[in-house]
């Protein structure tokens, strides 16, 4: 924890002044919201900034985090921590809509946008329901409206669309694809390139080959807005009044305007009870936080692990149970029916294409072993990398932004197998003006003509892979309604909750059947990788040294050989608190961040790199609350083995039934990219007389 002297940035001469007293009453009176970017240079350092239930911001790098400060208090608990910080923007309240003004300018100026809808404003949640009736009333045969299981807390139906070739027919083994935006209200653009999207494919279809290819092979499910409460919320509150400028990034503005226009969470207000008529209304939430269940950690993949917060006051608040919100039940609903082989949730911002997990591999799991990495590790990344290659966003864990639990992916990968991706659209704002949202969708300057469209192709197109997911085919009667099923306990960080995969398909003609389907065994049950260091090094030195408060101490060290792992350790004889970065030196002499750790007080410190590429590294000190700071260092090179953990095989259940009546079952067991075959002739000679 730093030590270092806090700093606010005086709004008339830009001196940067210390904070050393509690403010008085007059200076309270004073205090206009402002957007500090405080020191975290690791995932600790952040997990102590989340610890003081201040507003944080999504906008965070791996040495900070922007945060807005409401009160005086606020800036008090920053400086009782330790933690360093300047300001970016010292009065949020001065600021006037210039992205509202923005917006109306563009909508002006531009009878039809670029998109694929030729939209040139957001939409409200109205035009959202109005876009999917209309996309349904366009191509009949290929789009089909659906309402999803449950209403939400506030009695809205929550809608959505599946756009396929020959979209009304039974459920024909096609595999399926899913697209959601608006999990978090304040998100705009996630709603809208869902949406856009649904556009593309049905303006397309017919005329676009690849498109036509795809919905040929595929059924494609879009529902832009999961968190209609909320969205409701903030974009009418949003598009009134909204304390936003144009401020190189920062998102300070955004987050200090009053009202719901940068809400986060659903409209849950007191765990278990509906709220009220207009409670949710009511209820202000600046910068999400406040009242409401943050959806996205709300899932049951290791719920209630870290990056969940337990206070319903946090921005993160988890809720408390898992699938305690309707918001979260509709998704689990929706892809525990169908055979989801690929899907994207959408989220602002920072610019990421991140993949399963959500907490590092090394953390220690629920089952008391390293969550390791998915075993679909390569594939994931690879598929990922593609994508990023598009849009000129960064492919990486999700972990690698902070620690997660009780994400979408961390429940649906884990629990179906199915590939699933967080898009974190655009550079700096949840809702920018909206011309970045179609830059974004179709892609500028050196991505012009590929974006996200072209990015969110590329995973269609590995939905439908075989070699993606699996595939069973065989005979059966014609008309038999075919059904894969198993129950399962999913692992929460503190126990299991009870799933069930139930998915159908009916026979066509001919008798044979070919069903593309996600593998049989889960991932969070299969066998997986971690790493079992040498005993001894291939390379070690070791730095001494003492670090004064705000002066960190750097020491190079050379990778000059071959190794599967780069440790660097730390350690100190007083119960303070020191922290370690390591970087790598570039070519220009420039530093890149490859690892941190800045554990609590009394913590050691270590740092792990997998497969270090040879060059020079250079390991960095700093103290954070140590009053006799002297420490030692300790760089070392090693080989490793791979150790596989766990593992069990899970077969799905397939029935043949017909009326409702079970003629077959037989156990299936198939891997990812194989394909099977399964005849089911009892159901057969049962068929006639059944």
């Amino acid at each position: 924890m730093a030590i270092a002297c806090a700093v606010v940035t005086a709004a008339a001469s830009g001196l940067l002044l210390p904070i050393a007293t509690a403010p008085s009453a007059k200076a309270a009176d004073d205090f206009r919201p402002q957007l500090v970017t405080v020191d975290t240079p690791s995932r600790a350092a952040k997990e102590k900034l989340a610890a003081l239930g201040l507003d944080l911001t999504e906008h965070a790098g791996h040495d900070f985090t922007e945060v807005v400060l409401h009160r005086p208090a606020d800036a008090i608990a920053l400086q009782m921590a330790g933690l360093s910080w300047e300001v970016r923007i010292p009065d949020l309240v001065e600021r006037e809509s210039e992205v509202n003004a923005a917006n109306r300018a563009y909508a002006a100026a531009t009878a039809t946008s670029p998109l694929p809808s030729g939209r040139d404003s957001y939409r409200r949640l109205s035009d959202y329901n109005d876009d999917l009736d209309r996309l349904a009333s366009l191509r009949p045969g290929l789009v089909k409206k659906f309402a999803l299981n449950h209403r939400s807390l506030e009695g809205k139906p929550v809608y959505g669309v599946e756009i396929a070739h020959d979209v009304t027919a039974a459920e024909d083994g096609r595999p399926v694809f899913l697209m959601m935006g608006l999990h978090h209200a304040r998100e705009w653009p996630s709603g809208e390139h869902a949406i856009e999207f649904a556009y593309d494919l049905v303006e397309n279809y017919g005329t676009d080959e690849r498109i036509t290819a795809l919905l040929k092979k595929a059924r494609v499910l879009v529902v832009p807005v999961v968190n209609v409460d909320g969205f409701e919320k903030s974009v009418n509150d949003g598009q009134l009044i909204d304390l936003r400028a144009i401020d190189g990034g920062g998102t300070g503005s955004i987050l200090a305007t009053p009202g719901n226009a940068y809400k986060r969470k659903n409209c849950r207000i007191v765990d278990g009870l509906t709220p009220l008529a207009n409670e949710c209304a009511l209820a202000s939430s600046p910068g999400g936080f406040g009242a409401g269940i943050d959806l996205n950690r709300n899932y049951g993949g290791f719920w209630g692990g870290p990056g969940a917060a337990a206070e319903p006051a946090d921005a993160t608040y988890r809720g408390p149970a898992p699938f305690s919100e309707p918001e979260t039940q509709n998704i689990r609903e929706l892809i525990s029916t169908r055979q989801v082989t690929g899907l994207i949730t959408n989220h602002t911002f920072s610019n990421l294409v991140l993949r399963p997990n959500g907490v590092a591999p090394d953390t220690v799991g629920p089952d008391g072993l390293p969550v390791g990495n998915p075993p679909d590790e390569a594939a994931l990344k690879e598929l990922g990398d593609r994508m990023a290659q598009q849009n000129g966003y960064t492919s990486q864990h999700s972990w690698e932004l902070y620690d997660t639990t009780g994400t979408t992916e961390d429940w649906s990968y884990n629990a179906t197998g199915g590939f699933g991706y967080t898009f974190e659209i655009g550079p700096d704002e949840f809702h920018p003006p909206f011309p970045e949202v179609v830059d974004e969708y179709l892609g500028s300057g050196q991505y012009a003509g590929k974006g996200n469209r072209e990015a969110f192709l590329l995973a269609l197109e590995s939905a439908v892979d075989p070699e993606s997911h699996s595939v069973i085919s065989g005979k059966a009667p014609e008309g038999a309604t075919l059904r894969l099923k198993k129950t399962f306990a999913t692992p929460t960080w503190s126990g299991t909750i009870k799933d069930t995969l139930d998915t159908t398909m009916t026979v066509g003609e001919g008798g044979s059947y070919t069903w593309h389907v996600n593998p049989s065994t889960r991932p969070v049950v299969k066998a997986r990788q971690i790493e079992v260091i040498s005993s001894e090094p291939l390379k070690r030195q070791t730095y001494t040294g003492t670090t004064t408060p705000t002066q960190p101490s750097d020491q190079e060290f050379t990778v000059d050989r071959a190794a599967d792992v780069l440790e660097v350790k730390l350690d100190w004889a007083t119960p303070d608190d020191l922290d370690l970065y390591v970087f790598r030196k570039n070519a220009d002499g420039s530093l890149s961040q490859v690892g941190s750790s800045t554990g609590s007080v009394g913590e050691k410190e270590r740092v792990l790199r997998d497969d270090p590429e040879q060059g020079t590294y250079v390991l960095r000190v700093e103290n954070w609350a140590s009053v006799a700071p002297s420490w030692t260092l300790t760089a070392s090179l090693y080989d490793a083995t791979a150790d596989e953990v766990g593992g069990v095989i899970e077969n799905w259940t397939l029935s043949c039934e017909k009326d409702g009546k079970v003629l077959e079952q037989v156990p299936v067991v198939v891997d990812r990219g194989q394909r099977v075959k399964a005849d089911l002739k009892t159901c057969a000679k049962k068929w006639g007389t059944s």
